[in-house]
């Protein structure tokens, strides 16, 4: 038997501790990690296969340059990066020229457990003197962040679910059996299934592996989940069932907003989701019995109609009737650093007017910003860790914003879809090839943070991503000479209290160094860590920071009796020690109150509210031409995300088939297992077809992590299952947040054409050719 050695999975972002073994770069045993704070030795099925993240056929192993004929070759790193900081310094000064803001657009900054890169990245950004950033927060959840800055008075405030001590779960818009999304959720729901005392709700349109151990199933009609919360809160409302005294004592605005409910037609909003009135009202029966109902939502709604307007009723509809801030109902958590921002001021794009939230641009609106007239463009694309030509919508249009930008630079593991259209492509190490960690640090009333360990060396020709943008800003001259950072350095490793002042007198006298601080302790700081932690020096700043503005819930986590910088080094020691993830803030349940960012609630919110008294059933009619609804990025047993490449990796559902129910299929001339064609306005794609009882009728779906171009074995290239984006719209979208549609995308279906049939055989065929030869 080999060593065991421990990690953190990195496929979702609970990010559960494991314990692996290693057979060369292959990991060939995966269990869970029982001194894990958070995950205490759960594991679920997609763990198991963690190989293949940085152990396949499609690993970089040098810096690309592409020729003017679009083909790439290999060039060494100081070629690659001198050019890059020569056209970077290009475009800074013509920014600056034309006094212009930065038109720079920072793509990415890290993906499931790998997020070190992320500060490194943005000290980039703010050196070319721009803030444009995109990325899966802004593709999936700026619509939630906004409705939490209006009520708890920052967007970086984010709700945790009690989902172990509720007594009613709530889930709407998806399906932990299958997507997890809290800590030990199979668990969790098994326990909640077999407790005579205990509920849950799901409001899912498809009977989801949850909604079969759920008390009460809602199979709404796709994109109508605002007029099932308007109405279950109307009915709430009506009853007298909030929650007077919590209102009172911890919220403003509740008379604005039961005015606006006064007026909702609850029974024509209920005949619009498809659903029977007494079913809504058994709902309804279990939210005012229950002693603490918690809220689990997901991308079903946040990626639905109305995504933002769904954000705002499902808060109201645990603060109206009082299940906020005590055990077993929704709260705010903590975090180390957060993972995005507070925009304040209401600023907006230049070149589209969609307003910035949580520091974050939609990322539905990237190709706008580069291929826009405005003179504000952006006119460079720097992505790294992401791949927006297959992740965001309208792909054709990404991949022509990242050719038709100045320059485009991908940093990534793997020759992605995103890197096939860049100027550069740099290799970065693999995440499990480095020290690395997550900010998805979403847990109340104790929050853990886990640095992993490497378990393997950085392929050979790669960097991790911290020494990539060290070695791009030496290029660029804004690091300071090996003279100064050696002090820096001796400060760091002999009198760490003084390194901030130290680093302080440098950044004055050294222009642009303050804008890359993370590269600057990286090159001090970092060197004087332990077994090569040198990536992890920005934590240092982070842990001081979190000791400094929670004291009494940090040392509560560490169980020490320290304060001040002390506690501050304390913390930032066990981060780097503590194999299995340390507990770094510990709060008692009262204590929700002091994240919470205003002195009250604001319930009351004008925008949200108009748009609610504007939903109209009778404007919300399915579109003849396109009759089907597509659930674009269905989560099923073995899938994952794009950082996946390999087909080998997926033990069932080889061809990502569009799940369907078996009259719908017949109704438009197909059978299981034929080639169908999935139509939109913006082009159509073909899959197999697979028959799915559990859909709900005219719904269809298509899982996410597939339509990946991967090596065929024979010097070519075949795309692994279907691309859906090739159909999405990027404008279709919500209009306050820009988040895309993608959980609710008007589709036609037809029998594919002979030749499209060919060629998905002939795809089909090369992909099973590739995965039998180990690829």
């Amino acid at each position: 038997m080999g060593e065991w050695h421990t990690t953190a999975c990195s496929l979702c972002y609970v990010n559960c501790g494991l314990e692996v073994q290693l057979d060369g770069r292959a990991i060939t045993r995966v269990r869970g990690d029982k001194a894990h704070p958070r995950s205490r030795g759960y594991l679920c099925q997609k763990a198991q296969r963690l190989t293949w993240l940085g152990n396949h056929g499609d690993r970089l192993d040098s810096p690309l340059r592409r020729g003017p004929d679009g083909t790439y070759e290999r060039v060494d790193w100081p070629t690659a990066l001198s050019e890059i900081a020569e056209r970077l310094t290009a475009v800074r000064d013509a920014d600056a020229a034309a006094g212009r803001p930065g038109s720079f657009a920072y793509v990415g900054g890290g993906g499931q457990g790998n997020h070190s890169g992320g500060a490194y990245g943005s000290a980039l950004m703010r050196w070319m003197r721009s803030d444009r950033v995109f990325n899966a927060l802004s593709q999936e959840k700026t619509g939630d962040f906004h409705v939490n800055g209006e009520m708890f008075g920052s967007e970086s405030c984010h709700t945790a679910e009690g989902v172990e001590d509720c007594d009613l779960l709530l889930v709407i818009g998806c399906n932990p059996w299958m997507a997890h999304g809290f800590p030990n959720a199979r668990t969790v729901l098994n326990t909640l299934r077999n407790d005579p005392d205990r509920r849950m709700i799901v409001i899912d349109p498809r009977r989801t592996e949850t909604a079969d151990a759920a008390d009460l199933h809602l199979p709404v009609r796709p994109g109508t989940d605002a007029y099932l919360l308007a109405a279950m809160i109307a009915m709430i409302l009506e009853r007298d069932g909030q929650d007077d005294a919590f209102l009172a004592e911890r919220t403003d605005g509740f008379a604005e907003v039961a005015a606006v409910f006064a007026r909702v037609p609850v029974d024509a909003f209920v005949a619009h989701t498809g659903l029977g009135r007494a079913d809504v009202e058994r709902a309804v029966d279990m939210v005012l019995a229950a002693r603490a109902m918690t809220v689990r939502v997901e991308l079903g709604v946040q990626q639905g109609r109305n995504s933002t307007l769904n954000s705002y009723l499902e808060k109201l509809l645990f603060l109206l009737t009082g299940n906020f801030g005590r055990r077993g109902t929704n709260n705010l958590h903590t975090w180390l650093a957060p993972l995005w921002g507070n925009s304040t001021g209401g600023r907006r794009s230049e070149v589209t007017g969609y307003r910035y939230i949580g520091g974050l641009l939609p990322a539905s609106t990237l190709a706008e910003e580069v291929l826009s007239e405005h003179p504000h463009r952006a006119r460079v694309v720097w992505v790294e860790s992401a791949n927006p030509a297959n992740t965001y919508g309208n792909s054709a249009e990404v991949e022509e914003a990242l050719r038709a930008a100045e320059l485009s630079v991908v940093v990534d593991v793997a020759f992605t879809e995103s890197a096939a259209q860049a100027d550069y492509v740099l290799p970065a190490a693999a995440q499990h090839e480095k020290w690395e960690f997550t900010l998805f640090t979403f847990e109340w009333p104790h929050n853990v943070f886990h640095v992993r360990r490497p378990l393997l060396d950085p392929l050979p020709g790669t960097l991790v991503e911290a020494e990539i943008y060290a070695r791009l800003f030496e290029e660029l001259g804004v690091l300071p000479g090996p003279e100064v950072l050696a002090e820096l350095t001796e400060v760091a490793r002999t009198d760490r209290g003084r390194l901030l002042a130290a680093a302080g007198a440098v950044m004055a006298t050294h222009p642009g160094l303050s804008e890359i601080a993370p590269v600057l302790l990286y090159r001090t700081l970092g060197a004087t860590l332990p077994d090569g932690a040198a990536a992890m020096a920005p934590l240092w700043a982070a842990s001081h920071r979190a000791a400094r503005t929670m004291p009494r819930a940090v040392r509560r986590g560490l169980d020490v009796d320290l304060d001040g910088p002390a506690l501050g080094e304390e913390l930032f020691r066990r981060i780097l020690t503590d194999p299995s993830g340390t507990v770094f803030s510990a709060h008692e349940w009262d204590e929700v109150w002091e994240l919470v960012r205003r002195e009250r609630v604001r319930l009351d919110l004008p925008e949200l509210l108009d748009w609610l008294g504007r939903l109209d059933p009778a404007a919300d009619a399915p579109d003849p031409e396109y009759p089907f609804s597509l659930v674009n990025g269905q989560r099923r047993t073995h899938n994952a995300n794009q950082i996946l490449r390999a087909p080998a990796w997926r033990r069932s559902d080889p061809d990502g088939a569009l799940r369907v129910r078996e009259e719908d299929l017949a109704a438009v001339g197909a059978a299981a297992g034929d080639w169908v064609a999935v139509v939109t306005a913006a082009g159509r794609i073909v899959v197999r077809a697979e028959p799915d009882e559990r859909m709900r009728p005219m719904q269809v779906s298509l899982p996410h992590g597939y339509g990946m171009s991967y090596p065929d074995g024979h010097g070519g290239r075949v795309v692994d299952g279907p691309r859906i984006n090739l159909i999405t719209i990027a404008a279709d979208r919500d209009p306050i947040a820009g988040t895309p549609h993608h959980k609710d995308v008007k589709v036609r279906l037809e029998p594919a054409t002979a030749d499209e049939c060919a060629a998905a055989e002939s795809a089909r065929a090369r992909v099973r050719e590739a995965v039998a030869a180990g690829a």
